[in-house]
């Protein structure tokens, strides 16, 4: 058994919930009402702006050249690609760039990025890989049940799906998966455990996002 099929036994109950979430389930239907999807679209913007700097530490602290070009190009990808890629996608949704630059981080998107960023700041290159996982993992995973299904007849619902079910996605998905296996294999029994145990917290917080949004979350005060 592999490191990333231990780690499935944590993270499926996870994807399960997040399927099972009615923001999930009706934006697979094409019946999610469009307010709370803006609200994810915005805070995932600023989602994308802390990943990327996990990217950067990445880079920064790969054990070798061919680790840190990959995190090299992922974060040049996510700067000048996949982030220009998003201002079209909420454009669609009547979401300027400007809107989003004004976006306030709401509490769960500002825990899970601090989270993300401080845990790949002053971890290890292993408690990294563990941190970022979830995300690419469950956007893949969920986007996939999903397509099973049918995709809806919403055209953004179904870009959406198109996009993290899509064969691009589930390659970069697979490779961080087999990234976390080369880390493991070498990681001590504790070391093993603090991977898992990140990478429970990560995968939590990916159940918050789509709970946040949602209920689309406010400070309160």
């Amino acid at each position: 058994m592999s490191f990333t099929d231990e780690l499935a036994e944590v993270g499926d109950p996870v994807w399960d919930a997040i399927v099972a979430h009615p923001m999930v389930e009706q934006l697979g239907e094409g019946t999610l009402d469009e307010a709370p999807f803006r609200y994810w679209v915005r805070q995932d913007y600023l989602y994308l702006v802390e990943y990327a700097r996990v990217f950067a530490l990445g880079a920064a602290n790969a054990p070798d050249l061919e680790r840190m070009g990959t995190f090299a190009e992922l974060l040049d990808s996510t700067l000048n690609t996949e982030m220009d890629l998003h201002r079209a996608y909420a454009a669609e949704f009547g979401i300027s760039g400007a809107d989003l630059e004004a976006t306030e981080p709401s509490p769960t998107t500002r825990a899970y990025t601090d989270f993300l960023v401080r845990t790949a700041a002053t971890g290890t290159f292993g408690d990294l890989v563990a941190v970022l996982l979830p995300c690419m993992w469950g956007f893949n995973e969920t986007a996939r049940r999903l397509d099973a299904t049918g995709r809806p007849d919403h055209d953004g619902y179904s870009e959406w799906i198109a996009m993290y079910a899509g064969e691009d996605f589930t390659e970069l998905t697979e490779w961080c998966k087999g990234l976390m296996d080369d880390v493991a294999a070498d990681a001590t029994v504790a070391e093993r455990e603090r991977y898992r145990d990140i990478f429970r917290m990560s995968a939590r917080y990916e159940y918050r996002f789509w709970d946040a949004a949602w209920r689309e979350e406010g400070w309160g005060i």
